[in-house]
């Protein structure tokens, strides 16, 4: 009979002693997960169509490279977007940024998308041709997604890729085609994207060549309502371009961004803009802001280094 007690005693004091271990743990559990929730953040986002093929041929020696990559450093990036950029190019801008010490990793830091594949001698000299993004930070595995298929031998695309850093952050780029009817499947289809990632916790930031103005019908399932303009009305959307709020440049448009016809008349006049940076509303945790650059008149053999501005923007994100 006492050693039954004793046994009893025994469990009695281990039911207590784990009862005050977990009334210890549990506080420290949930204060840990609170810590690891990712604070407010601020990013400089860079984007530039630089025609690699059109105007440069794929050249590498041209100043294009050193061009692109000073600008990046310098403006402080922490993501850059190309669209219509070479392989070579690619992997001479890999090279130069490397050299210039951008990246915290110089083995993880850019990811390459063909929307021409490799073989056509009249498409930078044979190689590959396509959209790339570059990261200050480390990146994970990218998605690649073809989008719907205009016909033409271009086969545009969208290209994402995560920080490794815990921030549910996700940067992506994509070249809209041209092509009218595509380029209403082509925006919807980066667009339910986009939603795919906000649905499971993550935060996109977004740039590239859309191939429409902001005033277009076909971008107000992309801006939200708390945009309205008159140069850009009746959107239904969930983002915000980050040129959108800037009073002195056609509020609720932005600056201008590609030389030449604009398509349809932009609401203030002048070039149209069809480079754009979006995010989430619904992610925003500060202000935003960007300006398009003049287009660097620096690069040899060519009139200009593109027939697009390179877009800058700055976002608070949450």
């Amino acid at each position: 009979m006492r050693r039954r007690q004793v046994r009893q005693a025994r469990r009695s004091l281990r039911l207590t002693l784990a009862g005050v271990v977990a009334a210890v743990l549990l506080p420290a559990t949930a204060a840990t997960a609170e810590a690891e929730t990712p604070s407010p953040r601020t990013y400089t986002v860079w984007q530039w169509n630089v025609a690699g093929n059109t105007i440069h041929h794929g050249s590498t020696t041209d100043g294009l490279i050193t061009q692109a990559a000073a600008s990046v450093v310098n403006r402080s990036a922490d993501f850059a977007a190309f669209n219509e950029l070479c392989q070579g190019q690619y992997s001479a801008l890999v090279n130069e940024l490397r050299a210039k010490r951008w990246p915290q990793d110089p083995q993880n830091f850019a990811r390459f998308e063909p929307s021409r594949a490799a073989g056509n001698a009249a498409v930078c000299g044979g190689e590959a041709f396509g959209n790339a993004l570059f990261s200050k930070r480390p990146l994970g595995a990218a998605a690649r997604f073809a989008l719907p298929d205009d016909g033409t031998a271009e086969k545009r695309n969208l290209l994402c890729a995560p920080l490794t850093d815990g921030t549910a952050t996700r940067f992506c780029t994509t070249h809209i085609t041209t092509s009218q009817d595509f380029n209403v499947a082509q925006l919807e289809f980066v667009r339910q994207k986009l939603e795919e990632y906000a649905g499971t916790g993550e935060t996109a930031l977004i740039a590239g060549d859309f191939n429409a103005q902001p005033h277009y019908g076909r971008l107000n399932s992309y801006y939200a309502p708390s945009l309205d303009t008159p140069n850009n009305t009746n959107n239904t959307g969930q983002y915000r371009e980050l040129d959108d709020n800037d009073a002195g440049h056609c509020l609720g448009y932005g600056e201008w961004t590609a030389d030449g016809t604009p398509g349809a008349t932009p609401p203030c006049g002048g070039y149209a803009k069809i480079d754009h940076i979006f995010v989430r509303e619904s992610a925003l945790a500060g202000p935003y802001s960007a300006d398009s650059l003049a287009i660097s008149t620096a690069c040899t053999g060519v009139s200009a280094c593109s027939d697009h501005r390179i877009l800058v923007g700055t976002v608070t994100v949450g």
